[in-house]
């Protein structure tokens, strides 16, 4: 049987709990398949985190339970996971203080400043490098990997794990676990991909720094094809929200991303940037890669939850977790008679009993669009008819 690979983007919290509820709608709509058992995997940032524990032999109902319900014992989760504040990076830079405050009163003394310019750049050095520590990631994971038969050594793995991180210094994209940078814990290499500059620090691994592996590609679905994978799934849950289309098709305008303040504004153009990139990337690989199947998922455009939302509240995480479910099983019930001759020939066939039941709440949705419709058609009739 020809090599399958998963390859997945990252996107933060809210695009790990995407990705395992679109892991979900797949794992229950194909036959023929299991997520936790493929060939090669390939993470980047949050997607390197469900990358590595679905290589590690979890199940993708594990990972709901685990990283979604937060309800697994064995492997407990809570917000201090992704935001404990990172104080030793902070005492680090506050330990900086005393010495930079006297060397610019030496050099203010001296006339050597440099003026408001230099001042500001001088003392630039005191801001953290990350808000939030990322080592109890890096301790959940080597807690998880160590447990039930699971490894933290990319050699023990059976399937091929790439968890792909970039070098801070000279921005080159590292992807461990392939040869030459196998020796690094799974624990650490998942750490270095997910340290997002500015939320978390740099990542010391063999005397480099390394952060985010999503700032030269989104999704590095080459290094999966690179391996051998004749199909590949692919799942980027950063996309741009579309207000236009989010107004055709609800009755409630969605309001201005402006009003959002800075951070949604930065969050709406970093998305239009991954998204145009990651575009011409799927575009190349058609052509550099002939004869291989790439699957892309990803959310639709007029969600606004995926913009506006606290994932970590339990309500907002689920809801998330929901909704990428129902879009996977919508764009695959869309998509069948293309996908499905793809798949049968890996062996895997689409059950259909299960796209049924996810046309079920559109249906119901086009139907109460309709009595809206409806009944405001009644009443514009009865107006006319006024004497």
């Amino acid at each position: 049987m020809a090599p399958i690979g998963l390859a997945l983007a990252g996107g933060g919290p809210v695009g790990a709990v995407y990705e395992i509820g679109a892991l979900c709608a797949l794992q229950d709509a194909l036959d023929g398949i299991d997520f936790a058992d493929l060939d090669v995997y390939v993470g980047v940032s949050s997607g390197a985190l469900v990358g590595a524990l679905l290589a590690n032999g979890f199940s993708v109902a594990q990972l709901r339970e685990i990283l979604v319900d937060a309800a697994s014992a064995e492997y407990p989760v809570d917000q201090g996971l992704f935001l404990a504040p990172a104080i030793g990076e902070l005492v680090r830079r506050a330990v900086m203080l005393p010495g930079l405050a006297l060397d610019a009163l030496r050099q203010g003394l001296n006339g050597g400043l440099g003026g408001r310019g230099g001042l500001v750049s001088r003392f630039g050095r005191l801001l953290p490098s990350g808000m939030f520590d990322n080592e109890p990631l890096a301790r959940f994971l080597e807690h998880a990997f160590g447990t039930n038969g699971h490894s933290n050594d990319f050699r023990r793995l059976g399937p091929r794990l790439r968890l792909v991180a970039t070098d801070l210094d000279s921005s080159e994209t590292v992807a461990f676990g392939s040869a030459g940078h196998d020796r690094v814990p799974i624990s650490r290499a998942v750490q270095a991909s997910t340290a997002l500059p500015g939320l978390y620090p740099p990542v010391r691994i063999d005397g480099h720094d390394y952060v985010d592996g999503a700032l030269r590609k989104t999704m590095h679905a080459s290094v999966a094809l690179h391996e051998g994978a004749r199909l590949l799934f692919c799942i980027n849950p950063i996309v741009p929200f579309d207000a236009r289309l989010a107004l055709r098709h609800s009755h409630h305008r969605p309001r201005r991303l402006v009003e959002g303040g800075l951070s949604t504004v930065l969050s709406q153009a970093f998305r239009t940037l991954i998204q145009s990139r990651m575009q011409v990337g799927m575009a190349r690989y058609r052509s550099e890669y002939k004869g291989a199947h790439v699957l892309l998922f990803e959310p639709p455009r007029d969600n606004p939850h995926l913009l506006f939302t606290n994932v970590f509240d339990d309500t907002t995480r689920h809801r998330v977790f929901e909704q990428a479910y129902r879009a996977t099983l919508l764009d695959l019930s869309t998509r069948k008679r293309a996908l499905a001759p793809c798949l049968e020939r890996h062996g895997i066939s689409i059950r259909n009993s299960k796209l049924r039941a996810a046309s079920a709440p559109r249906a119901q949705a086009n139907s109460e669009v309709l009595q809206r419709l409806g009944g405001a058609l009644d009443r514009l009739e009865r107006w006319v008819e006024r004497p």
